[in-house]
């Protein structure tokens, strides 16, 4: 069965994409704990991060590397959290969230509000970061 990430990357599902290559998809989290926080998976549907293979887990960090770059240059930020849960969605995830303080990285913490446009345009600050 497809998960909704599997769905984003088909564009069944609309999304605020950031970056894809042809192994691995990038997009803003529609729940965030922050301003920017991001979502990178790999296009195959995989449930656990520990199952991809080397080199697949290798490509996923390399890409998520890309990723982060952008974001910590587009968001003020200290640095970016990286946080692999793996619970929500049965699809391998990787959470790149700019944090300030080590309590941004608290899932249980107020969700942001966004409004489409808001998305849109912080979608694209990060994307102007990307090489």
């Amino acid at each position: 069965m497809e998960t909704i990430f599997t769905k984003i990357i088909k564009g069944d599902i609309p999304c605020y994409k950031i970056a894809e290559n042809d192994d691995y998809f990038a997009f803003l989290d529609i729940r965030p704990t922050s301003k920017g926080h991001t979502l990178v998976i790999p296009k195959i549907q995989n449930d656990y991060i520990f199952d991809l293979s080397d080199e697949q887990l290798t490509g996923l960090m390399l890409f998520s590397k890309k990723i982060a770059t952008a974001l910590k240059k587009a968001i003020p930020c200290e640095r970016i959290g990286i946080k692999v849960i793996g619970l929500e969605v049965p699809h391998t995830h990787i959470h790149l969230i700019p944090i300030k303080v080590e309590g941004d990285m608290n899932h249980g913490k107020e969700i942001l509000k966004f409004t489409e446009e808001e998305f849109k345009e912080i979608a694209k600050t990060i994307c102007t970061f990307l090489n």
